[in-house]
């Protein structure tokens, strides 16, 4: 009976490693194809490796709270042949004496890359690289800071630092220059303090972030009243949250002008092939952004079910890999807190996040009436990639969507 690896496998487009939870099987059991075999964590949700076939569980390797790259062996499964050979491991062949290459064999001049026997991996476990390892083109608070040096670096490495990390350190160098003695005392001061792990969730917002960062983002605001889709989801079922309206509204403004939700690479923008929105929920020590798919072609009461079962699993930390894919822009009601301005950071890979801020009843003078009258009435703000949009564009955006919430009815 053959035995094959159980490896880490690939969760997700980005996901480079995971932290493992739970162990769900034991050494000597025999379980089926399917079964739950880890819980592992990535930092994006919880979910299970399953069992890729039947088999009798002969040794298990991985420890519970330790991260393992992708491909990195997990245990090994005594399984049968025909399962082996169907997942792809069967006994090599001896090896056929040497044949010249055939005519239709690409030569190595005409190949994308270039293959070395050093590069081929044989045996070893794979590593766990720092998440947010390297450098920044954020300018540390020092105007030497942008300099660092080869020395530098090879220890900010060694240490899974980066260029931002240095932005408390006054550094002693030319031109204000951080040096590594200012470095390593500025480790040893840090000694002194109560340390605590970050949680791989904290550590990929801060990564996304220090990302985003390196744009140059601008945001604008202006308020909006609430009144008519507080009324309209009163007397609606199931009852659609405010942010619901948000992203809906967004979508269709969106869909009028994709090219302010399109990407700047090199010379081009880069027009989106759907409006699909993202939304934020607030989990333990981070945020997660599910997305709903082509919010423009799909009316508000058909999005009510899906949004709430996305927040359920958004918060539980389940969510499904297909909605982890990023949108074209984020919806962020940070009025659940009680604020009422803010300026949110759009993601990496988007150029656009539409904030709504808690409502307030305020006096706004009506022209029908000739006097003022009370309104409920909340801040929008939308932060954006400068490169794509303007004020003037970002401005007429945010009256559109505040357009649209007006007549909820038609959303």
């Amino acid at each position: 009976m053959p035995t094959i690896p159980i490896l880490m496998p690939q969760l997700g487009e980005s996901i480079a490693e995971a932290t493992i939870v739970r162990i769900l099987i034991e050494p000597g059991q025999q379980i089926e194809a399917g079964t739950d075999i880890f819980e592992v964590e990535t930092n994006k949700a919880t979910m299970a490796v399953s069992s890729p076939c039947a088999g009798h569980v002969s040794a298990i390797s991985a420890q519970v709270q330790k991260s393992y790259a992708v491909g990195s062996n997990l245990a090994a499964f005594d399984v049968s042949d025909e399962d082996a050979a169907s997942l792809g491991f069967t006994e090599e062949p001896a090896s056929p004496p040497q044949q010249s290459q055939p005519s239709s064999m690409p030569s190595a001049d005409s190949l994308h890359f270039q293959f070395n026997e050093e590069d081929n991996i044989t045996g070893y476990q794979p590593k766990v690289e720092p998440v947010v390892g390297g450098a920044l083109p954020v300018p540390a608070g020092a105007t030497g800071a942008s300099y660092i040096s080869p020395r530098m670096r090879a220890r900010m490495n060694e240490l899974g630092l980066n260029a931002s990390d240095l932005a408390g350190i006054a550094g002693t160098g030319a031109g204000g220059r951080v040096t590594v003695e200012d470095f390593e005392n500025f480790l040893r001061g840090l000694e002194q303090h109560r340390l605590t792990p970050a949680s791989p969730m904290r550590i990929a917002v801060a990564d996304s972030m220090r990302r985003s960062w390196s744009r140059p983002l601008a945001t604008v605001g202006s308020p909006v009243i609430l009144d008519a889709i507080l009324s309209h989801r009163k007397r609606t079922n199931p009852k659609p949250g405010p942010a619901l309206y948000v992203i809906r509204a967004l979508a269709l403004a969106l869909a009028e002008n994709t090219a302010v939700a399109g990407r700047l690479i090199g010379s081009r923008i880069v027009h989106p092939r759907a409006i699909d929105i993202g939304f934020a929920v607030e989990v333990d020590d981070g945020v997660l952004v599910p997305v709903l798919r082509e919010v423009e072609k799909t009316p508000l009461v058909q999005l009510v079910p899906v949004y709430n079962k996305l927040v359920e699993q958004a918060r539980s930390r389940r969510l499904p890999m297909d909605v982890n894919r990023p949108g074209i822009a984020t919806v962020t009601n940070f009025g659940t807190f009680g604020i009422v301005w803010a300026t949110p950071i759009p993601l990496p890979e988007q150029n656009l996040v539409l904030g709504l801020g808690a409502g307030s009843k305020v006096p706004r003078w009506s022209d029908e009436v000739k006097q003022f009258i009370p309104v409920t009435e909340a801040e929008l703000t939308l932060s954006f990639d400068h490169r794509i949009l303007d004020g003037g564009g970002a401005g007429r955006l945010l009256a559109r969507v505040a357009q649209l919430l007006q007549e909820p009815e038609k959303l």
